[in-house]
């Protein structure tokens, strides 16, 4: 199937891997990407450039197919050494970088200049217009059903993918509630140009996580993930567990006197304790609504050939059927 993500990307799928913290690890990008679709390794997992380096080169020893680097720009008094990270993104080959957090305008130049195609994550259309506005070639479209941040707009996909394919001028790819061949075909009928999975990509065979995670995944239904941090503006779509209900009671009491500081032990340092140790309830971590149509745990390639080959179905049997109606009518 050939999009504009395909021919932006060089990849066989409009399928991107998303960045997720302690998931995104040379292992499942390697996965992804030799299954044809583009796999994503997350930066901030990696505690130095020379480790991100490191990783780089591992997931290089893993695939020769395009494979992407996930950059998240997080406000912090003593922020990472992001321009170490990029040095290593660029001293890497890496051809793909996928930014989040606040506004990339700072490093898109360089990135540029070293032939570095650039897609941004946003939460809204004003947001994605202006990532079209400073240069970036793409941007994923995240809706309210989304793991991890979802931004305070609380807008679905079935309204702010249209929205954006009126908007944008760049491709962009559809982010939340992304699991299937039904998502890929639905997304695309809404105007994107492909899919962004990350809860789905966790519940695979490679993903190099705790099998308590992947269990919890196949355990949850649609209604148990939960909105934490509104009060803060730092909404993050989390699974709930004894943690979480433990921070949903804090916010509750504590209203709009809430500070990250009494928070802090059900969010800080939580997802080497998740995703490593399998400790399900140390705190809060990203998982999205599409848990509810999450039901096995196949492997990349296995995933992504389903995807493709339900979508083809959909399109060329079942929507065709439709049509055909149509005329003889």
């Amino acid at each position: 199937m050939k999009t504009r993500i395909t021919e932006l990307f060089g990849i066989a799928h409009p399928i991107v891997q998303g960045g997720m913290h302690y998931v995104g690890f040379a292992e499942l990008a390697a996965a992804v990407s030799n299954s044809g679709a583009l796999g994503m390794i997350t930066a901030l997992t990696q505690k130095t450039p020379a480790d991100l380096a490191n990783e780089i080169a591992r997931c290089r020893d893993m695939t020769d197919r395009p494979f992407g680097v996930n950059l998240s720009f997080l406000p912090a008094l003593n922020g990472p050494d992001y321009p170490g990270y990029v040095r290593s993104i660029i001293d890497g080959g890496i051809t793909v970088v996928e930014t989040a957090g606040n506004n990339p305008v700072q490093v898109l130049p360089v990135l540029k200049e070293h032939g570095i195609r650039v897609i941004h994550k946003c939460t809204s259309v004003r947001h994605a217009l202006k990532a079209q506005e400073i240069g970036c070639d793409a941007v994923s479209v995240d809706g309210f059903e989304c793991g991890g941040h979802p931004g305070e707009d609380d807008v679905p996909n079935m309204i702010l993918l249209p929205r954006a394919a009126d908007e944008l001028e760049i491709p962009f790819i559809a982010s939340g509630g992304q699991a299937d061949g039904r998502s890929l075909v639905a997304s695309l009928a809404l105007g994107a140009d492909g899919i962004n999975l990350g809860t789905r990509f966790i519940a695979t065979v490679e993903a190099p996580v705790h099998q308590n995670v992947k269990d919890a995944i196949l355990r949850a239904s649609e209604l148990d993930t939960r909105l934490v941090m509104r009060s803060l503006r730092n909404t993050e779509r989390v699974l709930n567990n004894a943690a979480v209900e433990r921070l949903v009671l804090k916010e509750r009491d504590l209203g709009l006197a809430l500070k990250f500081e009494d928070i802090i032990s059900e969010v800080a340092g939580v997802y080497p304790r998740v995703m490593i140790d399998g400790d399900m309830d140390a705190g809060a971590w990203s998982c999205g609504m599409v848990v509810g149509l999450i039901h096995d745990i196949p492997t990349c390639r296995d995933l992504i050939d389903r995807i493709m080959a339900e979508a083809d179905e959909i399109i060329s049997v079942r929507l065709k059927r439709f049509t055909e109606d149509l005329r003889k009518d």
